[in-house]
């Protein structure tokens, strides 16, 4: 994460910032405690050098402190960073989000691609809320641009409730493939996920994914404010938001996602107008 000091510079003439740094897994010194801990507080630090009004933080739906996972802790760390801040904020606690460039369809759509056969966490399909990503900017641009939603921390999830293997089958689907979709044990995700994060850049899925999914994704923890009706997320998991979110053909499947990013993003800074 930048220093202080760049960041500030970086921030100099800016309304607020929308702070969506998030990592969903360790490697090298890109660490929980280094991204979502020492990043928001220099994120913080900055602002209030360059005399910002408003931070936006995207953190997870089930962020909470004291759950045994590093992940779900350090973002928590991360709300708690930006609700004692003494600026305006808004905590955007988001389900799992969706959209071009995103880690859920470019890893789904690569695995269906090459795998007949698809494993969902768990011997209980848990459900999930997907968002997508244009409804979670447009909450952006109501905190940062409309000034809406002060100091609150707000659950963003989808409009429609499935099943994580209904999410599979309707991204089969949209590529033309009928996949066997099937369950196995969390323990044997929790091993694969550990596997793969010390031999691959990339993952087919992580081990704070594992423990994302086995919980299901569905209602924030803990309980947090609702959204205003008016901007409420509307897009359902359909095969047009499918089709927009899909990686090109032949491109790079393992694009970085606005929830979970690879690498220490601070985006979004509103210039003044």
């Amino acid at each position: 994460m930048g220093s202080v000091a760049a960041l500030a510079e970086a921030f100099a003439g800016c309304d607020g910032v929308a702070h969506c740094a998030g990592i969903n897994r360790e490697r090298g010194n890109q660490t929980y405690q280094r991204v979502h801990i020492e990043g928001t507080r220099n994120v913080v630090a900055a602002a209030k050098a360059a005399g910002l009004k408003k931070v936006l933080l995207l953190s997870f739906l089930r962020a909470r402190p004291a759950c045994g996972s590093a992940y779900h802790e350090s973002k928590w760390a991360a709300e708690e960073i930006v609700r004692s801040s003494g600026l305006d904020y808004t905590v955007l606690k988001a389900a799992m989000i969706y959209g071009k460039g995103d880690h859920m369809l470019a890893h789904t759509s690569h695995a269906l691609q090459i795998l007949p056969l698809i494993a969902v966490v768990g011997m209980k399909d848990r459900p999930v809320r997907p968002v997508a990503v244009d409804d979670v900017v447009r909450i952006a641009e109501a905190s940062l641009v409309e000034g809406r939603l002060s100091r609150q921390t707000v659950a963003v999830v989808g409009p429609e409730e499935l099943r994580l293997g209904e999410v599979v089958r309707r991204i089969a689907r949209v590529l033309g493939r009928r996949p066997v979709v099937f369950p196995l044990p969390v323990a044997f995700h929790y091993a694969l996920g550990w596997l793969l994060e010390g031999i691959v850049a990339v993952p087919l899925v992580s081990v704070a994914q594992v423990r994302i999914l086995a919980e299901g994704v569905t209602e924030a923890c803990p309980p947090c404010d609702g959204l205003p009706a008016d901007v409420l997320p509307t897009r359902p998991f359909s095969v047009e938001e499918i089709l927009k979110g899909l990686p090109s053909r032949g491109g790079d499947t393992t694009q970085k996602g606005l929830h979970h990013r690879d690498t220490e993003v601070t985006e979004g800074a509103r210039r003044k107008t």
